[in-house]
């Protein structure tokens, strides 16, 4: 619900023709104005001084009902009546503390992509576009409660506050429905991706099963609710597969591009010899590195940092840094680095040095290394490093898929899947059902080596010593 801190108090309106005659005024966020009556004096004054303590202890008022949203929570509480946007919001304003930003962007996501479709009536409904970023960047962002919002959000809010659906009509299949139905599309009616769908699932799943424990709901629909889920997408195609000779290209065609691309070789060489995500390299400190002048060297792997926006972090900056991902918060990853990359990372220190923190990888002005940034060079540098015919394809599109090259190149190296796990940070069955592809072109490769074992089982048994 839009809200406001913006409260104004008025002197008391006396009504001699009506039978609570006192009547207690004030007005939220400068032009809606809102009024109670009482039958005394005494009463009305009381009522103003809880209304005046509220507005005191900095206490948000609900621009609908003119009502502390303390006191809005209680009464819809005893009435036992929440609609799924208020629902909604309780449930990211609970879990918000201590939770990791991009995890606070997915529950807004998932909650955003289905209640302004979970509604009574579509009747003098604002712009879908503007209704989704309403509430998507602010009515599920906690961050952002202590903000005025826009007059065209706040108005796409107070709309969705009152048409929204009681939680409890979830109780309903058909209603069920149409949220999983929202969860399956786009913005503009495609399909979403099969991996975007599964996420929001699950987040609403849990989302519908703290209405139960909220007594909103007697049991979670969404299990009972026959639906056939679409097979995932999260498998690497090896199309987008770089071989080792193509990695090496696209690194030199990154040295290539202007004043940013040199800076970056050694920042895309990590994803692709270590195999790390883009977030654990902008992490990356010199303190973590040990880069011998000869052999492989070693990379203490300790937090990742990605971009998620100053919205959504605690310390209102743009980047998130946190632990390893799917780790404890202090644990480490120590990662073997072939001689290659020793070398690029001891040129890149040599040349740029580090920011003040230590940091390996910097933009001119010592800040966090950007995905806007980083992207563009890749774009650029790809298209100097193959040919038409490959840049047809999928191959390495994404600055990630540096990271996917080089894990499956672990993987037809022969490297035991669980070392390969290690690595990249994930669990054995997440490698194999993602990363255990061929790496381009190692189609020859493997078919010699079924060809040599063929030949052995098909070939005559040796002669017998000394016959």
């Amino acid at each position: 619900m839009p809200t406001s801190y913006k409260v104004t108090f008025w002197e008391h309106r006396y009504r001699s023709d009506r039978r609570r005659p006192w009547m207690v005024r004030w007005t939220v966020n400068g032009v809606l104005e809102f009024s109670e009556s009482y039958l005394t004096k005494t009463q009305a004054d009381g009522r103003k001084a809880e209304l005046l303590v509220a507005a005191a202890s900095h206490e948000p008022f609900d621009t609908e009902t003119g009502l502390p949203l303390s006191e809005l929570r209680k009464r819809e509480e005893e009435q036992g009546s929440v609609s799924w946007y208020q629902h909604g919001r309780n449930y990211v304003e609970a879990r918000w503390d201590g939770a990791p930003a991009k995890t606070r962007t997915t529950w807004a996501d998932a909650l955003a992509s289905v209640t302004f479709e979970l509604v009574e009536s579509k009747a003098g409904m604002p712009d879908k576009l503007l209704v989704r970023r309403a509430l998507y960047s602010w009515a599920f962002n906690v961050n952002r409660w202590t903000d005025e919002p826009p007059v065209e959000v706040a108005k796409a809010l107070a709309w969705i506050a009152r048409n929204s659906v009681d939680t409890s009509a979830l109780a309903d299949p058909k209603m069920v429905r149409r949220l999983l139905a929202a969860i399956s599309v786009k913005l503009d009616g495609t399909r979403a991706a099969a991996s975007t769908t599964l996420r929001k699932r699950r987040i609403l799943n849990h989302v519908l099963g703290r209405a139960v424990e909220d007594g909103l709901l007697t049991a979670n629909p969404l299990p009972s609710v026959q639906w056939q889920p679409p097979r995932t997408d999260e498998e690497v195609d090896p199309e987008y597969v770089m071989s080792p000779e193509q990695a090496a290209a696209m690194l030199e065609a990154v040295g290539r591009q202007g004043r940013r691309g040199p800076r970056l070789v050694a920042f895309f060489g990590c994803m692709y010899y270590a195999g790390m995500r883009p977030g654990e390299v902008v992490h990356l400190r010199k303190d973590r590195c040990v880069l011998p002048a000869e052999g492989w060297g070693k990379l203490n792997l300790n937090g990742n940092s990605p971009r998620v926006g100053s919205s959504w972090t605690d310390s209102g900056a743009s980047h998130d840094p946190r632990g390893l991902k799917h780790r404890p918060e202090k644990a480490t990853r120590p990662v073997p680095i072939p001689p290659e990359l020793v070398k690029l990372l001891r040129e890149h220190i040599e040349q740029y040095g580090t920011a003040p923190d230590g940091r390996l990888f910097r933009t001119f002005r010592n800040g966090m290394v950007q995905e806007s940034g980083y992207g563009v060079v890749w774009a650029a540098a790809r298209a100097g490093a193959f040919s038409e015919e490959e840049r047809a394809t999928p191959l390495a599109k994404r600055p990630y898929d540096a990271r996917h090259a080089g894990i499956s190149l672990w993987l037809a190296s022969g490297v035991p899947v669980a070392e390969c796990a290690r690595r990249a940070g994930h669990s054995i069955a997440v490698l194999l059902r993602v990363y255990a592809k061929c790496i381009h072109g190692d189609e020859d490769h493997a078919n010699r080596l079924i060809t040599e074992r063929l030949q052995r089982r098909t070939a005559p048994p040796p002669t017998p010593h000394g016959s």
